[in-house]
């Protein structure tokens, strides 16, 4: 049977003969992501590989942080479906057509007046071309 310190070893862990070890940051960001499977919790996590639960603790929030990159997902990754339409659809016939609307930007004695359909990025580039709000 495979003792913990023969385990750590294998898994790239250094272990000294004081029993100090030094865990690479691959070998750390493959544990943290051990705790982030859904059911998984930190406790039992640091209990598998003889760790104090706030040193991996440590360890999530260095990867929060961006200082230990995490490996991609394994597997299990789904993506959900995505239906994109270029127009949106017309009414039905019974229902009466939508009212529109017309968006006013009032800067000084300027005034810019756009269809409701103009899209939000181009509303914001004249707001900041106007100097609204600044």
């Amino acid at each position: 049977m495979e003792t913990t310190r023969e385990f750590l070893r294998n898994l790239g862990a250094e272990i000294s003969d004081s029993g100090h070890r030094r865990w690479p940051d691959d070998l750390k960001a493959r544990i943290v992501t051990e705790t982030l499977v859904p059911g998984a919790s930190v406790n039992d996590v640091a209990r598998r590989y003889d760790l104090r639960p706030n040193h991996l603790s440590s360890w999530r929030r260095m990867a929060k942080d961006g200082g230990l990159v995490l490996p991609a997902p394994d597997a299990g990754v789904e993506f959900a479906p995505l239906v994109v339409f270029d127009v949106e659809p017309p009414p039905p016939a019974d229902e009466p057509e939508p009212v529109t609307s017309v968006i006013e930007i009032i800067a000084g004695s300027v005034s810019v007046r756009l269809d409701n359909a103009t899209p939000a990025g181009r509303i914001a580039d004249i707001v900041r071309a106007l100097g609204v709000g600044a």
